[in-house]
C-alpha cells in the first residue's frame, strides 16, 4: 500500500449529480422513468432525489410529467459566472492600481442600468465615496459617461429620461444636451472633473467586444491635482480595458 487515504465520498450525493448531469443533457424535460434508466438509478431512489431536488428548487416538473432544470440553478449559474468574471479582472485591476496608484473601477450596462462589478483601491488612494450609486449618477461620472457614451441614441435617451440628473457638485451637467455633447473627449477617454465629488477626478475608456455583448467601462480615480499624470497614462488605460474586454469574453 502507498498510504494514501482515499477520500470519505457520499454516494447519495454522487446519486444526485449524476441525476442533474441527466436532467441538463435533456432540456426539454425528460420524465423520471427515462431520467433513472440514463443515470442507472433504481426508480425509487430517482424519485426521492427528484422530489428532494424539487423541493430545494433546482428542478422543476412540467405539466406533461417530465423533468427539467429549476429556477434556483438558474440563479447559481449567473453568480457562478459573475464571480468568475471577477477573478478573471481583478488581476488586471490591481495591476494598473499598483502601476498607477490610482482607484480603479470596472462596471458594465447590463439590463438598462450600471452595474459595478469591481473596484480596487489602496491606503493612499482610496475609492470614491459612493454616497450615490453609479446608477443614479452616472451623469456625474466618467464610468456612467463612458458607458453612456456607447449606447445608442434611442438607449440612452430612454436611460436619462427614467433617472433624474441629480446635482451633486457645482460642477455637475445636469443640462441633456449639454450631457450628450460631452460624453466622450477627443482623446477617446470620458471625464469627471470632480463632478461627483469635489477634490476627486475621474477618466474612462470602454470596455467592449467586437461582438457587441459587451458594453463596459474601466475607470480610474484620483485626487484632482494629478489628473495630468492619469491622462499621461491613457495609453496604458486602453491596454488595460482591451485586456479586460478579452478576460470577460471568457467567462
Amino acid at each position: 500500500m502507498d498510504g494514501t487515504r482515499r477520500p470519505t465520498l457520499i454516494a447519495s450525493v454522487q446519486r444526485a449529480l449524476h441525476l442533474m448531469e441527466v436532467v441538463v443533457a435533456h432540456p426539454s424535460g425528460a420524465p423520471a422513468k427515462q431520467l433513472a434508466r440514463l443515470a442507472e438509478l433504481p426508480l425509487a431512489t430517482t424519485y426521492h432525489l427528484l422530489r428532494t431536488l424539487a423541493h430545494e428548487g433546482y428542478v422543476t416538473k412540467l405539466p406533461d410529467g417530465g423533468w427539467v432544470l429549476g429556477e434556483r440553478l438558474a440563479d447559481l449559474y449567473a453568480q457562478g459566472r459573475a464571480q468568475m468574471t471577477l477573478a478573471r479582472v481583478r488581476p488586471a485591476l490591481t495591476a494598473l492600481r499598483d502601476e498607477l496608484g490610482v482607484a480603479v473601477y470596472f462596471a458594465v450596462h447590463r439590463e438598462g442600468g450600471i452595474e459595478l462589478v469591481d473596484v480596487v483601491d489602496g491606503p493612499r488612494e482610496r475609492r470614491v465615496d459612493l454616497s450615490v450609486g453609479f446608477d443614479e449618477a452616472a451623469h456625474a461620472t466618467a464610468l456612467g459617461k463612458c458607458l453612456l457614451g456607447q449606447l445608442d441614441e434611442p438607449s440612452r435617451g430612454d436611460y436619462l429620461t427614467r433617472r433624474r440628473l441629480l446635482d451633486l457638485t457645482p460642477h455637475t451637467i445636469t443640462d441633456r444636451r449639454a450631457l450628450s455633447r460631452g460624453l466622450v473627449g477627443r482623446d477617446g477617454l470620458s471625464y469627471d472633473h470632480e463632478e461627483y465629488a469635489l477634490g476627486t477626478v475621474c477618466v474612462a475608456v470602454p470596455v467592449a467586444d467586437a461582438s457587441g455583448g459587451l458594453t463596459g467601462a474601466l475607470a480610474v480615480s484620483c485626487r484632482a491635482d494629478r489628473l495630468a499624470r492619469v491622462q499621461g497614462a491613457g495609453r496604458r488605460l486602453h491596454e488595460t480595458a482591451a485586456r479586460l474586454s478579452r478576460l470577460a469574453a471568457l467567462s
